[in-house]
């Protein structure tokens, strides 16, 4: 079985382009609903490129911090791939 670190990421690069998570989904995805503040953890200590964190955002529709340039740099990203307004 895979360790609940393993699977938020698994998550978190199935998110596709255009969409994104709360910190909530993602926790419930992974088999922990209770587990938001983990997956901000697990997401602040990640540098893979290929697993895109910066879709995944706050459950009040703020986009949160941004371990990559911070939360100016994370919505950008965002409206890029459409995922938020301008």
């Amino acid at each position: 079985m895979l360790k609940f670190k393993e699977r938020v990421l698994k998550v978190v690069k199935e998110i596709p382009r255009g969409k994104t998570f709360s910190y909530g989904e993602v926790a419930r995805c992974a088999g922990n609903p209770d587990a938001a503040r983990a997956v901000g953890t697990i997401m602040k200590n990640n540098y893979d490129k290929a697993v895109p964190c910066h879709r995944v955002i706050k459950s009040n529709g703020e986009v949160g911090k941004y371990n990559r340039g911070g939360p100016k740099v994370k919505r950008a990203l965002l409206v890029r791939e459409g995922a938020l307004g301008r």
